[in-house]
């Protein structure tokens, strides 16, 4: 069984604008994927789009109208065939602080709504936009759908409750979404990122000096990752016909301190 076609699909990207879902949107554009940029960001998000032919659709993943925007522009570009989640954001906060008060509950409900009920939007919309174009193997196979969670899934250190939590809850919906999805011959996978090098750290040299140090702290390779590395697994777990219901570490082999 040959590796899927993407030729002349269309994929969503959410989160493409940059850092991550930028190297995923252009290496599916490589392989002949029309891609839609589905982010905030509207400058990066159009010159991205503009560069790799594909199109900007601005996006907040939490909305419904916003994600059927999205699936709707990529369904016109040709049937749609992927979705990468890899929008998403971050919060660092102890669930009560040094003074011993709770932390303000509006902090976990903004990272859950963005990152755990974000990708679920998007997925439960894509995935039914799939499901209704034709088969492009003889076992069926219409789609492919690649979310985005966190070493932090599992290894959650000290002020990541928030950000474990909806990493968690990807790992978590997998399996039973994997599941719901076969008779209509979708396939869902999740990309557990380590320390990858995005542009969360800033440049110059001092966020060089702490990107390096922080590097040390993986098994090997003893640097950070490159949102590059992180997209040949993402295009590998989208391409591969018999890669399903699966949770990928892809890390270094770093396992992550209490802090």
């Amino acid at each position: 069984m040959p590796r899927l076609n993407l030729n002349g699909s269309s994929a969503i990207v959410t989160g493409g604008a940059s850092g991550i879902g930028e190297a995923c949107a252009r290496q599916l554009a490589n392989l002949g994927a029309r891609v839609v940029i589905a982010d905030l960001n509207e400058d990066l998000g159009t010159s991205v789009a503009k560069e790799i032919g594909g199109l900007f659709v601005k996006c907040d993943v939490s909305s419904e109208e916003d994600g059927a925007a999205a699936v709707a522009a990529a369904s016109e570009m040709g049937p749609l065939r992927v979705l990468v989640n890899s929008a998403g954001l971050g919060w660092a906060g102890r669930t009560i602080d040094r003074n011993n008060e709770p932390m303000e509950q509006k902090h976990f409900d903004f990272v859950i709504k963005v990152n755990l009920l974000g990708s679920f939007n998007m997925l439960r919309l894509s995935a039914a936009a799939m499901a209704k174009t034709e088969p492009i193997t003889e076992d069926g196979q219409r789609g492919a759908i690649v979310n985005m969670a966190s070493v932090a899934a599992f290894d959650g250190q000290t002020g990541q409750a928030c950000y474990s939590a909806s990493k968690g809850g990807i790992v978590g919906m997998t399996l039973p979404i994997a599941r719901d999805l076969a008779p209509a011959g979708i396939r869902v996978n999740t990309v557990a990122p380590g320390l990858i090098d995005t542009p969360i750290y800033g440049v110059g040299e001092a966020s060089e000096a702490f990107k390096s140090n922080l590097g040390k702290s993986v098994l090997f390779p003893k640097r950070l990752g490159s949102a590059e590395e992180l997209a040949f697994m993402v295009l590998d777990l989208i391409t591969n016909p018999y890669m399903n219901a699966e949770i990928v570490r892809v890390d270094g082999g770093i396992r992550m301190p209490p802090k």
